[in-house]
């Protein structure tokens, strides 16, 4: 198992209820390690949680021994720059725009709905007198990267 998997095992350890972990990834750079843990729950996660789960999984890795040199550890929230990964990050977006890329193009929409292997987009096509709303059904197995958009409306 690697690095970063182990991580993770520690880290769920140190989550509270519907906590989740996103992604775990550790650089091999010079200098020391670092280590960045996203997490997020179905309401969202704020500094002070993090900073909790921080201090714990810090703790967890000091005495697991798992990097035998100095690191740097980051416990955060994906931001807007993550894509989506996990079913259920979709969930938590739906009512939100989304930019998808595919296998085959790039498809923008609100996420309507979320299903078991898809998702639901309601795109609007056409300007002024002839704009449609058009719903698109996308297989997970089709999205290759998917983000929020942010509206600043």
């Amino acid at each position: 198992m690697d690095l970063s998997e182990e991580i993770r095992k520690l880290a769920e350890s140190k989550l509270a209820a519907g906590q989740f972990i996103v992604d775990v990834m550790s650089s091999s750079r010079q200098g020391p390690k670092k280590v960045l843990v996203l997490v997020d729950s179905d309401q969202g996660i704020n500094i002070d949680e993090c900073a909790v789960i921080s201090r714990q999984l810090s703790e967890a890795l000091d005495e697991s021994g798992l990097i035998a040199d100095n690191y740097l550890l980051e416990v955060s929230t994906p931001g807007l720059d993550q894509p989506l990964k996990l079913r259920r990050q979709y969930v938590k977006n739906v009512g939100r725009n989304l930019k998808l890329k595919l296998q085959d193009g790039i498809v923008e929409g609100k996420l309507m709905e979320v299903q078991d292997d898809q998702i639901v987009l309601a795109r609007e096509t056409g300007v002024g007198k002839h704009k449609e709303v058009q719903t698109v059904v996308i297989p997970f197995t089709h999205i290759d990267k998917a983000f929020v958009l942010v509206s600043f409306k």
